[in-house]
């Protein structure tokens, strides 16, 4: 059944009847002037790229529940294509290390990569297994969505990436991205990057606790992680800002942490060391001082930031930091079709924004206002903006 479902990948069904393809049902944007980007601007990934199946219903069934979906979707998805689908349509270069099968989910993830200027050249390709792939549903009441994964297989192993073939990923690279899914790979690339190209970023997603991901976290320059990742997964600490403090603490090479917060927006402290402040204030307070700052009748994405400071996380530390407090664009209700790869999508303005030096007070908004476009959208590809899109225009020439 999977290989005449992933047949149809791209294409959009409304009550069973395909109504127009991923290509077609793209928001036609108008051009936009725009300063050209450098030509050296790559992001390298590796991680998860599978075939969604998202089906969206009405409301989330019981058990035992039969009931029809209000639309269905086949594209491809997983943490690390979404994000570098993303950096591909804002103009940068962006190649993608993963694996799947030669079967029809594998052809059809390979193809909407290749569409999108994905490099799929490093990805490796079994003759045996299944590609992987995800059940999606879509809870239209809720504004929820339901993950059922079943991963590849033959997983991953990281001597089928050759020497030569690493090299050549890595060559012209700005920016190394992980989403930990093959999290064996990344640490030989990470290990690579940090004994012969130490120009080379590394940009960690902290989505959640797997297997590898401490190990990578150390080979970090920055993280972006999930809403309860700092506080709860990894530190234990008694709030989300001294979780943030315990990790620039416990993570030396880390520039900045972000932790994103959906429709609370997101936190970000960056980590100051050209400064020497005298002024020591406890982190909480700081996060709540910003969030007073906060214009929450703007629609649009917006970021508060304060001065360098000594931050101070009671029983934990202090670092010399700047706070950050962003928004989400605030979406009328009867817009947002569905959150799936919104972080994806954030995560990718992010390395957007590292690979073309835009401040974090710019970097916040940017990047939520692209997350906020997807979301307008069925699937987690269907409504990323290109660089060219008009809603990114105003963050694009600042």
């Amino acid at each position: 059944m999977m290989i005449s479902v992933a047949a149809l990948a791209g294409a959009t069904f409304k009550n069973s009847v395909i109504t127009s393809s991923a290509f077609e049902t793209r928001t036609k944007m108008s051009s936009v002037s725009l300063p050209p980007l450098p030509d050296n601007l790559t992001v390298l990934g590796c991680g998860g790229a599978v075939v969604d199946l998202l089906a969206a219903v009405a409301a989330y069934p019981q058990p035992d529940d039969k009931i029809r979906t209000t639309s269905l979707k086949v594209q491809g998805g997983g943490n690390a294509g979404n994000a570098l689908t993303c950096v591909a349509r804002l103009g940068l270069k962006s190649r993608l290390i993963s694996k799947v099968a030669d079967d029809a989910q594998g052809r059809s993830i390979l193809e909407e990569l290749q569409a999108d200027g994905v490099d799929t050249s490093f990805f490796v390709v079994s003759k045996e297994g299944n590609s992987p792939f995800t059940y999606i549903i879509v809870d239209n009441q809720t504004k929820t969505r339901t993950c059922i994964h079943t991963p590849g297989y033959p997983p991953m192993r990281p001597e089928e990436l050759s020497g030569s073939s690493l090299s050549s990923a890595l060559d012209g690279a700005r920016l190394f991205y992980s989403d930990v899914r093959l999290h064996e790979t990344a640490l030989v690339i990470a290990q690579e990057v940090q004994a012969t190209r130490k120009n080379i970023l590394i940009l960690v997603d902290a989505e959640k606790k797997r297997e590898g991901l401490d190990d990578l976290l150390n080979f970090s320059d920055y993280v972006v992680c999930s809403a309860t990742f700092p506080q709860y997964v990894w530190t234990e600490a008694p709030s989300i800002g001294s979780a943030l403090v315990s990790m620039l603490l416990r993570l030396p090479k880390l520039k900045f942490v972000i932790v994103t917060l959906g429709e609370d927006g997101c936190i970000m402290l960056e980590r100051s060391v050209n400064e020497s402040p005298e002024e020591e204030m406890d982190v909480d307070s700081l996060v709540e001082s910003l969030k007073q700052r906060k214009q929450d009748d703007i629609a649009i994405p917006t970021c508060v930031s304060s001065t360098v400071t000594k931050v101070r996380a009671n029983g934990i530390g202090t670092v010399n930091a700047r706070v950050f407090v962003g928004t989400a664009e605030k979406i009328p209700p009867s817009e947002v079709i569905d959150t799936t790869g919104a972080g994806d999508a954030f995560i990718g303005a992010v390395l957007y924004a590292i690979c073309t030096n835009m401040p974090p007070e710019n970097m916040l908004p940017f990047a939520a206002q692209v997350a906020a476009a997807g979301c307008r959208a069925l699937g987690a590809r269907t409504g990323l903006p290109h660089r060219s899109d008009p809603r990114l225009a105003s963050f694009l020439h600042i």
